[in-house]
């Protein structure tokens, strides 16, 4: 068995009594000797039940789980952090799976796809549907396959954690950094892991609805640094189209019925420029992220040698 004396397990919590005690143990069962548990306020016996278990605890200052694991990774000195769920739906004897690639320097962030052996009750019909959908929105905006960026099983350097601007507090954390590795081009790898059903009488901190919402929003709203293109042009092309569909409905009145309207005609002026213009400033803005991601390649080449 290999010992991982520079690796901490990280494990954010809130009301897991009756899976933690498990995690721990079985992070302790493949050589990983110190598990830190950021505790989101738990109304149960987590806390206690942890530090029966040998792993190291802090109560979350803040909430959400984005925050813990900033907050947790703040008190690791190991140069390597392993990520996975309390809840027991992320199997800890399959932790060599995704720090091997690391500890071999093969990889500076490894995701575990759950969606490799995706147990029967592990994920509603929904969230698969939702996950899916995710998955793919990213690869067309970000340019790279993951897998599963939304899984929370994963393991990465604290040097390249530490490079990367995450600023979600839930769930939305996975999102950013899947997209920090995109754009910074990140040596990513992705492993197969499989995806337990909760045990009974645990539940689940996630709701579907809003956290899908907020983690789409996030997607969205962080290719305006990675893909400008596509978020500039998006929003341009929405402008535009409604600017053209305006115009048409102004020239029909205008030809067949013999109707002006004035205000009408700026408006859709107005939404034909504002559209061009933000499609030209999406070109513009791409350049200069490939020129920067260039010049950062060339950097980090010359600090290599």
């Amino acid at each position: 068995m290999t010992d991982y004396e520079d690796v901490c397990a990280l494990v954010p919590t809130r009301n897991e009594a009756k899976t933690i005690a498990n995690v721990i143990d079985g992070l302790s069962d493949v050589g990983i000797g110190h598990v830190l548990v950021v505790d989101g306020h738990s109304e149960d016996d987590t806390r206690k039940i942890a530090r029966d278990h040998d792993a190291e605890v802090i109560e979350q200052s803040g909430s959400g789980k984005g925050q813990a694991v900033r907050e947790g990774v703040d008190h690791i000195d190991e140069a390597y952090v392993l990520l996975l769920d309390g809840d027991a739906t992320n199997p800890p004897e399959q932790a060599p799976r995704l720090l091997d690639p690391l500890v071999s320097g093969d990889a500076d962030h490894v995701i575990g796809d759950r969606t490799a052996d995706m147990q029967p009750g592990a994920m509603t019909k929904l969230n698969q549907i939702g996950n899916r959908l995710i998955n793919r929105a990213f690869e067309r905006i970000h340019g790279e396959d993951y897998g599963d960026i939304l899984s929370g099983y994963r393991a990465f350097t604290r040097d390249s954690f530490e490079g990367m601007f995450l600023s979600a507090e839930g769930f939305g954390i996975e999102t950013e950094m899947a997209v920090e590795c995109a754009r910074h081009n990140v040596p990513v790898d992705v492993v197969p892991t499989t995806y337990r059903a909760r045990p009974e009488g645990s539940e689940t901190n996630l709701h579907p609805i809003a956290d899908g919402g907020k983690i789409i929003f996030t997607l969205y709203s962080l290719a305006k640094t990675s893909n400008p293109l596509f978020y500039f042009g998006s929003v341009g092309t929405v402008f535009g189209t409604a600017g053209v569909a305006l115009a048409g409905y102004v020239g029909y009145d205008w030809f067949v019925k013999g109707i002006s309207h004035e205000a009408l005609t700026m408006v859709a002026g107005v939404l034909l420029l504002l559209g061009v213009q933000l499609v030209m400033f999406g070109v513009v803005s791409d350049i200069m992220v490939s020129l920067h991601r260039e010049q950062r390649q060339r950097i980090n080449r010359l600090r290599e040698e």
